[in-house]
């Protein structure tokens, strides 16, 4: 679908992009927007459509390019995508993935750092809402993934509209628009793009569902097929989490020292869905991943959990117990990581706490799970595997500060051993704002 023209397709028209972000609303009264450019014609394109809006609004746009340093050129299309958005009064700040990168998964890593870079600019800017020019071509494209992978219904609704981040919300306004659209906006107004190599390289997967949907095209129109089916499972999601929504308000008990307990006979008693979703959602948010875990490995934790004979079992970087009653749901110390931090630092750990490191801590300084620590015997109110995760500050003679009071016997005064700042702040919650559609 990428090499298809735009032909006889219909521009987008400022009012047409002004309902769709209207719908993805509210923003501010001077709206500040950060857009993802590339340089193709879809990034492009959101760009100056954003642009247009914003400048209605008495607002800006910000352009944002990441050069990951991958492709030889790449730096110079990042000038080249500059010097067009330059061309229609749009200012661009180039993003650069530094240090080494990994051998394998390298689309996952470049994903990855891609949007941590675009978030922590956005902080940087003070820009609460990032753009994307996902659209219905892309949609197509996943939905066509999604299947290939054995997605359930959550997935095969497709990308939402709307995305919280920790920092920024990434939103999606182009998901009804072709391609063909957006590059007819483009010619419309004599707007040059730059065409991405990599969008042609077979050993992507996402290129192979490309091809296939464009070989499909003269016998079936099998995009806009796909897209219409992906908004009609979305709207079946959204319905789905209205009532997923109520069972995690009913069901679990979200502790700030990072851990859930989930009432055992309402989880029990709830639909199979609605257990496969609470499962996903909760260890989602404990286990500190971007995403949470595929939906056979719950369907097979499910299963596990249901047992009478069910004491424990890991699922999504979690630790899941039976309990009293309920099930201890909570991160699994044994691959939370341990990171050298210099005083006075701030940062977050493990996808799950901010930590501010105590100035004048010394040197040698790491934060990581209490459970490496095998030889400190101190007393806790909590149920050891939570605590075996929690963060603790180590310098090279053991434990200066931990996130919980830590007490080595009766005679010893809890400051002693000073608090850790450490406030629970998962990269996943428990339920989002829930799947939009534009």
């Amino acid at each position: 679908m990428a090499d298809v023209e735009s032909g006889s397709a219909t521009p987008v028209g400022d009012a047409e992009f002004g309902a769709w972000m209207a719908a993805l609303g509210p923003f501010e009264a001077e709206p500040r927007l950060a857009v993802a450019v590339s340089g193709g014609s879809d990034s492009i394109a959101l760009a100056v459509l954003a642009d247009r809006w914003c400048r209605a609004c008495d607002g800006s746009v910000l352009a944002l390019t990441v050069d990951h340093g991958l492709r030889e050129g790449a730096a110079a299309e990042a000038a080249d995508a500059g010097r067009i958005l330059a061309r229609e009064g749009v200012a661009q700040h180039v993003l650069r993935w530094e240090g080494a990168k990994p051998a394998a998964g390298i689309q996952a890593a470049a994903r990855a750092a891609r949007y941590r870079l675009l978030e922590d600019a956005c902080a940087a800017a003070g820009i609460l809402h990032l753009l994307v020019a996902h659209h219905a071509d892309d949609q197509a494209e996943t939905l066509l993934l999604r299947l290939g992978h054995g997605s359930g219904p959550f997935g095969l609704a497709g990308m939402s509209a709307i995305r919280e981040r920790r920092r920024v919300r990434v939103v999606r306004p182009l998901l009804t628009a072709t391609r063909a659209r957006l590059r007819a906006t483009l010619e419309t107004s004599g707007i040059p793009w730059l065409d991405d190599p990599s969008n042609r390289n077979p050993a992507f997967a996402r290129t192979g569902a490309r091809d296939l949907l464009q070989a499909a095209a003269p016998h079936a129109p099998a995009g806009p097929a796909l897209a219409a089916s992906a908004r009609r499972l979305g709207r079946a999601r959204q319905a789905a989490e209205g009532a997923l929504a109520g069972l995690i308000a009913a069901a679990v008990t979200l502790r700030p020292e990072g851990y859930a307990l989930v009432d055992a006979a309402l989880f029990s008693a709830a639909p199979a869905d609605a257990r496969l979703r609470l499962l996903a959602a909760v260890t989602g948010a404990l286990g500190g991943g971007d995403w949470p875990p595929r939906d056979e490995r719950v369907e097979r934790f499910d299963h596990r959990m249901r047992d009478a004979g069910f004491r424990q079992h890991t699922l999504g970087g979690c630790l899941v117990r039976a309990v009293r009653g309920a099930f201890l749901v909570c991160r699994e110390p044994e691959v939370a990581p341990t990171l050298t931090v210099a005083a006075g630092e701030r940062l977050h750990w493990d996808g799950r706490f901010d930590i501010a490191v105590p100035a004048g801590s010394g040197e040698g300084l790491t934060v990581g799970p209490f459970g490496a620590a095998r030889r400190d015997r101190r007393r806790s109110l909590l149920p050891a595997s939570v605590r075996a995760g929690l963060p603790v500050l180590r310098d090279v003679r053991g434990i200066v500060a931990a996130a919980e009071p830590l007490r080595a016997d009766e005679s010893v005064d809890p400051a002693a051993i000073p608090s850790l700042s450490a406030t629970f702040r998962p990269r996943r919650p428990l339920m989002g704002p829930g799947f939009a559609l534009v």
